[in-house]
């Protein structure tokens, strides 16, 4: 089940974090796609030193053409985590992988500096607004001798995904579906003059007395969603000197408002999306300039202290990349718990039809409901 075979070689590949019972593969068919193509480019003797692979999801292309030494750029924490653990676990002998978040710029870390890229590889994900950054960000790089390659299953790709590449980089074409894959094939047209990268982009929020700034990856980055919009509304507050998390906390929002109410806490903002994180930090700073703030990248609260936290902020999301499920729910709830300190709190926020208070419950023994109307529900719970 965890074995690829390429004509790159053969390689035992996970998900991350390893979970039981995980049926889920570390690739999909659009990345075996894109090996094979580029196995018959080489074959047929083209020659690529300059490479940049994106949104690699779990290492299944930096793996397999690490020999090219590859800069792979990915804006998730766990994709990073699992490209690392799959490499070395395949290739313990090749050279440092050069792996950025999509906030750098790859220029700095290809092989051979101030050259173009010879081969840019872009596995397509479902937000259009990221393949619009990811497009501004590469242009700069190419040549009009520069493979441009996209891939991403059937599903993903509809015509205004191919309108981006057309508008941005130049005229697209799109391969016959294998495996309900396909590949698109993108030619640089240098001549092109672009409109200028919309990201970031502002949000204000008058009604909250906030100014709010989201990178293409945030989500609900063009308006306030209706979850977040309640939870707001429901905000406690305190002049206790508390340490506040906000987990998973995209542009900042909920923490942001959490500072207006708690005037003498400090604040955790964790995300596992760079991008979300970099958002976070400048809405903080722009709107709490004086407050004290740590930012951190990282998985769910891996890597944060036992018992430190008095009150945790959670909108949990129900997917992780393509992959849907309360899975990174749970884990949050979990790490929540062992976050917390004695008689500390957690909230969180989600459809009612979601069903947490059942995990939640069974987790810290209590849960009860803050807030609800139709559609959402704030529940609470204490570490006893």
């Amino acid at each position: 089940m965890n074995q690829l075979n390429a004509p790159q070689g053969t390689f035992t590949l996970n998900r991350y974090p390893l979970r039981a019972k995980d049926t889920l593969r570390a690739w999909d068919a659009a990345d075996e796609y894109i090996l094979q193509f580029i196995a018959e480019a080489q074959a047929s003797g083209e020659v690529f030193q300059n490479v940049l692979i994106i949104n690699d999801s779990c290492g299944a292309l930096a793996t397999a053409l690490a020999p090219m030494q590859p800069v792979v750029m990915s804006d998730s924490f766990v994709s990073h985590q699992a490209i690392r653990q799959n490499l070395q676990s395949n290739r313990p002998e090749e050279a440092p992988l050069h792996l950025i978040d999509c906030l750098q710029s790859p220029a700095d870390f290809l092989p051979t500096t101030g050259a173009p890229a010879d081969l840019v590889i872009l596995k397509i994900t479902k937000s259009l607004a990221q393949l619009e950054d990811q497009l501004h960000r590469i242009r700069p790089l190419l040549s009009e001798n520069t493979r441009v390659l996209a891939a991403g299953m059937v599903k993903a790709i509809h015509t205004s995904t191919l309108d981006l590449f057309g508008k941005i980089i130049g005229p697209t074409h799109t391969s016959l579906a294998k495996k309900k894959a396909r590949l698109i094939h993108c030619q640089p047209d240098l001549s092109l003059s672009p409109a200028a990268n919309p990201f970031p982009k502002a949000l204000p929020l008058p009604e909250h007395r906030l100014d709010i700034v989201n990178h293409a990856s945030v989500f609900a980055r063009d308006k306030l969603d209706i979850g977040t919009r309640f939870f707001l509304e429901n905000m406690p507050a305190s002049d206790e000197p508390k340490h506040i998390i906000d987990l998973g906390c995209g542009n900042g929002l909920l923490g942001i408002a959490a500072a207006g109410t708690h005037p003498n806490a400090t604040f955790t903002m964790v995300d596992e999306s760079f991008m979300a994180v970099a958002s976070a930090e400048q809405n903080f700073a722009q709107n709490h300039p004086d407050r004290t703030t740590n930012f951190q990248v990282t998985d769910c609260l891996t890597g944060i202290a036992d018992n430190c936290a008095d009150l945790i902020l959670n909108n949990p999301p129900f997917h992780q990349q393509n992959t849907i499920g309360d899975f990174i729910a749970v884990q949050m709830f979990k790490d929540a718990k062992r976050t917390l300190k004695t008689g500390g709190e957690l909230l969180v926020i989600g459809n009612r039809h979601l069903g947490y208070h059942v995990k939640l419950k069974r987790l810290f023994g209590n849960c009860t409901t803050l807030a609800s109307n139709k559609k959402f529900v704030i529940l609470r719970c204490i570490k006893r």
